[in-house]
């Protein structure tokens, strides 16, 4: 019961911003709604200990994600990643993403790399409105990508990337109900400043991604399209080395999602007489705003998302969440990671403070990470684990 629930609201959420009486007069809860929610979630454990950060961090074999330009700076010739998240774990034991990413460096100053999403929310079991068993299916996101990076200068580099999502809510179950489509790419840059210290090599870098620019995404064959997750990243990383054996980094990220926002009628209507001729004229022009907005194209909907809320700059500084996390390493082998996100409870509500730890021997490494959030928030003790195999252990072998 609780899967169908889940899939209900999913299948709510993506339908809920074609219908005003869908939106809450009276509360100032206003989320982003997109197709493909899951590009959003993070995928790897480093991050998913440090806060959901890794647009500037060091590079490592999942920045496909992050920012596919840190690749060029990693002194390994290629590496492949798997990563396992169980997703809303307290709810329901079934909801999982997997990840699979990959790197390899052309030359000193070009890197290709690729990965493949799975999001899976497991069996569902439908019903009709008498709770008669219908038939069991299995709703899935996935995305797969490949990008380009290069560096073009001693500190500097920049990637293109491209990819191509599906969506299956339904499975072929629920009549008019249609997988969605979309094609998109990414545009990163990195700039890493070296910086020297007595002990060791530490550095300074600023990282920007601009993510999932495409097409917009229809599950009714383009009666209602839904804009994709296009997201906006933008963080520094400071690594310290302590000593020889020692060092310490800490990273900040920030974020904010490039759709339109949600009108709220309440910002229209507040201080108006339910049903006065004032109000009518108010909930006219709100419908006439929430209907501009959904007919935005994607570079449309990107290019105002940063001051169409109807909340003024109150509210659209609500849409940026963030992130900081701490790592720290000893002898490039043990890592232990905390971290913190925030995001406004009106925009989603993920706060939480994240841990993890790696370690690393030769060409593998394995990292783990857990999120503790307030009891009532279905991320709370989520759990992250990533396999890493580096082609540049291969040279401890021979040693």
């Amino acid at each position: 019961m609780k899967k169908l629930l889940i899939l209900t609201s999913v299948l709510f959420f993506s339908v809920a911003v074609f219908s005003q009486t869908d939106i809450d007069e009276t509360s100032r809860l206003n989320p982003l709604i997109t197709a493909s929610p899951s590009l959003s979630i993070t995928p790897d454990a480093r991050a998913g200990g440090m806060g959901d950060v890794g647009v500037a961090t060091s590079a490592d074999a999942n920045s496909q994600h992050w920012n596919p330009s840190k690749y060029v700076f990693m002194d390994s010739p290629g590496g492949v990643s798997f990563s396992y998240t169980p997703w809303m774990s307290k709810i329901v034991k079934d909801i999982n993403l997997a990840y699979l990413c990959g790197f390899f460096k052309v030359g000193e100053r070009q890197t290709i790399s690729a990965s493949l999403r799975y999001f899976s929310l497991g069996d569902v079991d439908l019903t009709n409105a008498d709770g008669t068993p219908l038939a069991t299916t299995n709703p899935s996101e996935f995305a797969i990508d490949a990008a380009y990076s290069r560096l073009l200068s001693e500190n500097w580099s920049a990637s293109v990337a491209l990819r191509f999502i599906y969506a299956d809510l339904s499975g072929g179950m629920v009549e008019e109900l249609y997988p969605g489509k979309s094609v998109a790419a990414d545009i990163a840059t990195t700039y890493k400043i070296p910086l020297n210290f007595p002990s060791d090599d530490g550095s300074l870098a600023f990282g920007l991604n601009i993510s999932n620019i495409g097409s917009k995404m229809s599950y009714d064959k383009g009666n209602n399209d839904l804009f994709i997750p296009t997201n906006f990243r933008l963080g520094t990383s400071f690594v310290y080395p302590i000593d020889n054996f020692n060092k310490l980094s800490v990273s900040v990220d920030v974020n904010k999602l490039l759709i339109p926002s949600t009108p709220l009628l309440s910002d229209y209507t507040e201080g108006l007489a339910a049903n006065s001729a004032e109000y009518q004229v108010a909930k006219d022009q709100w419908q006439a705003d929430y209907d501009a907005n959904l007919e935005k194209s994607p570079l449309g909907g990107l290019f105002s998302s940063f001051g169409d809320a109807s909340g003024g700059f109150s509210e659209e500084i609500k849409e940026f969440s963030w992130g900081a996390g701490l790592e720290y390493s000893y002898n490039k082998q043990f890592l232990v990671r905390t971290g913190y996100f925030h995001e406004s409870k009106t925009k989603g509500n993920r706060t939480f403070f994240s841990f993890g730890a790696g370690f690393k021997l030769n060409m593998f490494q394995l990292d783990a990470s857990y999120i503790l959030a307030q009891q009532t928030n279905p991320l709370d003790q989520t759990i992250r684990f990533t396999l890493t195999f580096d082609m540049e252990g291969l040279k401890d072998l021979g040693r």
